[in-house]
């Protein structure tokens, strides 16, 4: 099994570059892939980022979605990642999002992100401290 990194996964759903685009998907169709949850963070970032692609939310969360359940896919801590896409598509911020689901075998999530605090308290049963 390999790790792929952000860039094939990026050329695979944004197919802006012809070539790369073909490589990437003759390799994620043949071989098994492990999708760590760093790699996901930065996908969603380039994807969704003004900076990136600045695709809309629900555009980054089909996307994300889709190469998750590719056949060859491994996806590190996978119920974490469809908590925090289910999130992320509710208005959380991605990274916070996998943070917080990451942390759902814990005692709970400490923050000083108000906003974040916000969110989960609104979204998710999760604990969360906000500390001031």
């Amino acid at each position: 099994m390999t790790a792929v990194d952000t860039n094939i996964l990026v050329r695979y759903a944004v197919k802006d570059d012809r070539k790369q685009a073909q490589q990437a998907t003759e390799f994620l169709k043949q071989n098994p892939c492990r999708l760590l949850k760093t790699v996901l963070l930065e996908f969603v970032w380039v994807l969704a980022s003004s900076a990136g692609y600045n695709l809309p939310r629900a555009v980054v969360a089909e996307r994300v979605r889709h190469v998750c359940g590719l056949p060859t896919i491994d996806l590190e801590d996978a119920s974490s990642v469809a908590q925090a896409v289910c999130w992320y598509e509710q208005g959380m911020d991605f990274a916070d999002a996998l943070h917080l689901a990451s942390s759902s075998l814990l005692e709970g999530f400490a923050t000083f992100d108000r906003r974040l605090f916000v969110k989960a308290d609104t979204l998710s049963d999760q604990k969360i401290t906000l500390l001031s």
